[in-house]
């Protein structure tokens, strides 16, 4: 076993390494391949604490190695390398337990120590190690569905734009396997040619995970980037319950970071619902609108999500003026039901730019949620500054569990390459920070995918299709005409019918799908008992309503169900999907034509929100804009939509008497 080599040339052949110690223990111990990673975990802390000491006993020998093959077992063998684990246990003790073990057989852990045995992961001017680390790494996370894992490119946007000075302090409160610190690092090293990067990262850099599995991981890639006797500060605690940051990693360090960069757990099942932990928090508590503000009552929220939480953790942790950027759903940008989180945010920091990330973006690391980034400063807010909004189009990989590369080609599909003959990822991220530096020399930007908002005109809406330059042309538009609020023309039905107080009553039911949406009739209606009706059931209708949906996916597009009801469907009950109008200060023929206008469509469109089941809150449904024109051109209009139901109900009536006649 003494043919090993004592340095490596590139990465690919330690990667390889990796791969086939990997392979071999999933082939021969019968463990999972995530289980499989931790043992590997273990093994590359055991050997940094042996280079680190000085110790040389990770090692094995040729006749040790033989008679393991041999016969599965080696005393000395054995006791070596565990006397190494409990000193690296010891070594570790924030991120390992006192009754962990290795869980690899003897021919595992021998070939595992033969392949690393005449390899020095400690020698600080060996930069391969840490890219074979971070590639093996991807491999296994995406082979997991990652779920602690944030794509690279987002990773890179958010710490290009942040651009952390050398003198910075950087945390990441849900750091997982340790991107953004490991990006920060790498941004550091391009920024500094001639630096030590183990003071940096010793003196700078810093995360929590509540996970000590996945802390070993971000301890691990940043050891191995940087000289291993360095202090690595990734600690091991839940972030939203201990908030005592006095000691993180004994380094006395207090809510004092200049900048927060994370991704903190959404999407998961359930919400934080310990009342000690909601007491902590302002957005733990329930708010209370009053007019335009929100203010917190001393009501605790019976659970919470817990990235909202986050939200107000990582703000504490900043210094003032510090800077954040933080990856959230595009629901709590957008949800009426947060608005006080909104509220929250706007009117005690500074957001200075957000960025729309692609629907596909999380696919591939498990989760299909919409996302922005919020980059906010820890500072007053300046109604006089402007807010960059930009959005990414191309991610660089398919939407896909596997994440598969989408490289650029040429006019004839040929692949571009690089200057290193390396395939080009067609990516637009570069794009979004070469504008956003733009903005930033110019203080104003405007293009086809980014552009800047006035902070007074900054409402309880953050999200970028909100603010599009073409959205807010349609409203200034409508405004400057003679257009007003729907909830000014007609009344919109609100209480549900009291025919539902009588449960064995028999109904007919109209859905969304019961809707032809092409000539704003209902077609079909579903008979039930009241006890038997789904819960979304609200609404009786009357003749001469207009029903018109507030929910589904269809809203705001070219197949927006509406329709008019006629006596046929007098007394049944629709979905609360619908609204229901009446008592009209216009003609109603006229709103069913202004209904299927683009003006109309645009602006349900623009104000939906819910990634799952779009909808469009009371509120904003009320709000939307009718343009009028002159009263005699509302009339031609009227009376075109009339003669169209009168000839709808001429030609049914000529289908009726064909089917008389055949009897």
């Amino acid at each position: 076993m003494n043919n090993e080599i004592p340095f490596l040339l590139k990465e690919d052949r330690l990667l390889k390494r990796f791969e086939d110690i990997h392979n071999f223990i999933y082939a021969n111990d019968g463990l999972s391949p995530q289980q499989v990673l931790d043992e590997i975990i273990k093994i590359l802390f055991i050997k940094l604490v042996d280079e680190n000491n000085k110790n040389s006993k990770f090692f094995i020998a040729e006749k040790e190695y033989k008679e393991i093959k041999d016969k599965h077992k080696n005393i000395d063998f054995a006791n070596r390398i565990t006397d190494l684990f409990e000193q690296m246990k010891k070594y570790y003790n924030d991120i390992f337990e006192n009754d962990e073990r290795l869980n690899l057989s003897n021919p595992s852990l021998a070939f595992t120590i033969s392949l690393l045995q005449n390899i020095n992961l400690s020698e600080s001017s060996n930069d391969v190690k840490g890219l074979a680390f971070q590639k093996f790494l991807a491999s296994q996370q995406k082979g997991d569905r990652g779920q602690y894992f944030t794509p690279e490119p987002v990773i890179e946007l958010c710490v290009k734009m942040i651009s952390p000075k050398s003198n910075e302090t950087i945390i990441d409160p849900a750091c997982g396997s340790g991107g953004f610190l490991y990006s920060a690092l790498k941004y550091y090293i391009n920024k500094n040619k001639i630096s030590r990067k183990d003071e940096y990262v010793e003196n700078n850099l810093f995360g929590i995970d509540i996970n000590k599995r996945i802390a070993k991981i971000a301890k691990m890639k940043l050891l191995l980037e940087t000289n291993s006797k360095c202090s690595i500060n990734i600690s091991c605690f839940n972030t939203l319950e201990e908030f005592d940051y006095k000691k993180i990693n004994n380094n006395n360090l207090t809510a004092n970071f200049d900048i927060v960069l994370t991704n903190p757990p959404f999407g998961t099942v359930g919400k934080i619902t310990s009342l000690k932990v909601l007491g902590n928090y302002a957005l733990g508590h329930r708010w209370i609108q009053l007019n335009e503000k929100y203010i917190p009552s001393s009501n605790i929220l019976q659970g919470q999500a817990p990235e909202i939480l986050f939200i107000e953790a990582c703000t504490r942790l900043l210094k003032q003026g510090g800077r954040m950027a933080i990856i959230l759903p595009n629901g709590h940008l957008e949800n009426p039901t947060l608005n006080y989180l909104r509220y929250y945010l706007k009117n005690n920091f500074k957001i200075y730019a957000l960025i729309k990330l692609p629907p596909e973006t999380f696919i591939p690391y498990g989760t299909g949620v919409k996302t922005s980034v919020l980059f906010l400063k820890k500072e007053k807010p300046d109604v006089k500054s402007k807010i960059f909004f930009s959005q990414i189009t191309k991610i660089g990989y398919q939407g896909n569990k596997n994440g598969t590369p989408i490289y650029k080609k040429d006019r004839n599909g040929l692949f571009l390459i690089d200057s290193k003959q390396n395939k080009i990822i067609d990516e637009d991220y570069n794009i979004v920070n070469e504008d956003f530096e733009m903005f930033l020399k110019h203080n104003t930007i405007q293009n086809n995918k980014s552009f800047n908002v006035s902070y007074k005109d900054l409402n309880n809406r953050f999200d970028y299709d909100y603010y599009l330059p073409s959205s807010r042309n349609l409203i200034e538009n409508l405004i400057s005409k003679d257009s007003v609020p729907l909830k000014d023309l007609v009344n919109i039905v609100k209480l549900k019918s009291s025919k539902l107080n009588k449960p064995n009553e028999s109904i007919n039911y109209i859905e969304l799908s019961d809707i032809n949406t092409h000539s704003f009739e209902i077609i079909n209606t579903t008979e039930y008992l009241v006890h038997e009706l789904p819960s979304r059931a609200s609404y009786e209708i009357k003749e001469g309503d207009i029903i018109t949906a507030v929910a589904g996916n269809s809203i705001g597009t070219t197949k927006h169900a509406t329709a008019y009801v006629n006596e046929e469907f007098v007394g049944c009950i629709c979905t609360n999907g619908f609204r229901v109008l009446r008592d009209f200060k216009v003609s109603p023929f006229y709103l069913l034509y202004y209904f299927k206008t683009d003006e109309f469509l645009k602006q349900v469109y623009l104000l939906r929100t819910g990634a799952a089941i779009p909808s469009i809150s009371n509120e904003d449904f009320g709000n939307i804009l009718i343009y009028l024109p002159k009263k005699e051109i509302i009339k031609k209009i009227s009376d075109k939509i009339q003669e169209a139901f009168t000839l709808i109900n001429k030609s049914r009536n000529i289908f009726d008497e064909i089917k008389f006649e055949n009897k």
